[in-house]
């Protein structure tokens, strides 16, 4: 019976998640431009591929690597345009123009961020940048409710995830600069996330 409810309670999260997904996707593609100009993008990990392919069914002329842990990727559907490579973000990843990389770095501890940040500067050109998005903490607290989600996320990922926390913009400024890059662009602000890119 147990077993039963923790399927179903794990088959809710990935219906949220999907749900989600396709909500601040169809947002971020009104107000950000970044991936019009992109021949090849790395969806860092990407699991099932839904995001890459709903940016692939906005701009066609993109080719999309989705990259994941190689048991995440067998599970993967096959999509037109996108090449499934499985792999260790930690270790390395594909090269490509741009990274993309939603709701992944609060998952990790500032060393691991950084570190996979290191990996994705090496697989980038030049002019690459990294396409993160994320919940950006503010510097001073206030009542408003995007602050209370943005704090009770941050309470969520620190009890439940060892060094997962979300972030203020000094902090993700300084996990860039250790990785190599320049610094940060803030794109835009989309139900409660934003969308940022770090830049070479």
């Amino acid at each position: 019976m147990r077993f039963l409810r923790e399927v179903f309670l794990l088959k809710r999260l990935m219906e949220y998640m999907v749900n989600h997904t396709t909500i601040v996707m169809q947002e971020i593609f009104k107000h950000y431009h970044g991936f019009e100009s992109l021949e090849r993008l790395v969806d860092v990990g990407g699991g099932l591929g839904i995001t890459l392919d709903m940016i692939l069914s906005k701009h066609p002329s993109i080719k999309g690597i989705i990259f994941d842990l190689p048991h995440v990727i067998r599970h993967a559907p096959l999509y037109r345009g996108i090449e499934h490579v499985g792999g260790d973000m930690f270790k390395e990843v594909p090269q490509g123009d741009a990274m993309f990389m939603k709701w992944i770095l609060h998952d990790w501890s500032d060393d691991s961020c950084i570190k996979l940040l290191k990996n994705c500067y090496k697989a980038l050109p030049r002019n690459g940048k990294v396409i993160i998005v994320e919940t950006i903490l503010p510097f001073l607290p206030d009542k408003s409710s995007s602050v209370k989600v943005s704090t009770g996320l941050d309470v969520t990922m620190m009890t439940h995830i060892h060094g997962g926390k979300e972030r203020t913009e000094d902090e993700f400024l300084a996990l860039a600069k250790c990785a190599g890059f320049m610094g940060i662009r803030k794109e835009c602000s989309i139900c409660n996330f934003w969308l940022m890119e770090f830049f070479k």
